[in-house]
């Protein structure tokens, strides 16, 4: 039990030496030097420069997101009464508030253009684009098939190349 007692009086002198450090600290501070005295000025002037900014930066992004806003509603035909209604926290791009009018445009007597479907004709010729390009070579490798034919050091290595490709 003593023992504690002794931890408990050892914890105590140890807040009791930095009240030592915090006096002569007090000292610094009351004869600020001019140094310390420009700095904080320097301080304050950045300070306020930041807020500026970013008071600067809040104004901005309130009129891009209004402008975004104007346009995405009035392309889609909706009346711009409708913004006020748009969550804040909702990306300020034609894709989100899209989507967002989407969901909640039946609210505000909105539907959305139904997608054409893509006409046959359209898909007939996307196969066939795609059997075109199926076996063709990318300019990257063609590049590469170039290079390699180029580095060539005997007529067995550029022929053993040429033999892999086909």
């Amino acid at each position: 039990m003593m023992g504690e007692v002794a931890m408990s009086n050892n914890r105590d002198n140890y807040w009791e030496d930095d009240d030592d450090e915090d006096d002569v600290q007090d000292q610094f501070v009351g004869s600020d030097t001019d140094l310390v005295k420009k700095l904080r000025k320097q301080l304050k002037v950045e300070q306020k420069r930041a807020k500026e900014l970013e008071s600067t930066l809040g104004e901005l992004s309130k009129a891009q997101r209004d402008r975004v806003l104007k346009d995405v509603l009035t392309s889609k035909g909706i009346n711009m009464k409708v913004a006020k209604f748009i969550p804040t926290d909702i990306d300020a791009s034609e894709e989100a508030i899209g989507s967002w009018l989407e969901q909640n445009g039946d609210v505000f007597g909105f539907t959305p253009e139904p997608k054409a479907p893509i006409a046959e004709y359209d898909k007939a010729n996307l196969r066939q684009m795609d059997v075109v390009t199926q076996g063709a070579v990318s300019p990257e490798r063609a590049d590469e098939m170039v290079m390699k034919i180029d580095n060539a050091e005997s007529a067995d290595e550029l022929l053993a190349f040429l033999r892999s490709q086909q």
